[in-house]
């Protein structure tokens, strides 16, 4: 079974940064694997994602702030976000690429403000 939990969320200021860790488990090993954000209100997207060979991609809006790389060895995939900006304020998940409704996890909080 494929699960995942979130962690590494918080309050930081603007142009500040965060390392999002997500453990996944063993299941998910070849799965291509994304970080999704869910702005309040809003809805949940993919802003980030590595497939299982090593590629990634980001949302534009993300391209060049985030980093997103994965350690198959300990199951772990993680989303370093610098230059935070008030916009980046959100629940942030792990799932797969596309995403199963019954694979979502806990999420962590990122809150971006002054």
């Amino acid at each position: 079974q494929v699960h995942f939990v979130e962690s590494g969320g918080g309050l930081v200021h603007p142009g500040g940064s965060l390392r999002l860790s997500c453990a996944a488990s063993a299941a998910a090993k070849f799965s291509d694997i994304g970080w999704y954000r869910q702005a309040p209100g809003k809805q949940r997207n993919l802003v980030a994602n590595i497939t299982y060979v090593g590629t990634t991609d980001y949302v534009d809006a993300v391209k060049g702030r985030f980093a997103i790389w994965r350690d198959r060895t300990n199951n772990r995939v993680t989303l370093r976000m610098n230059g935070l900006k008030p916009e980046d304020t959100g629940d942030y998940y792990c799932n797969t690429v596309p995403p199963r409704a019954d694979f979502w996890g806990p999420g962590t909080r990122v809150t971006v403000s002054s």
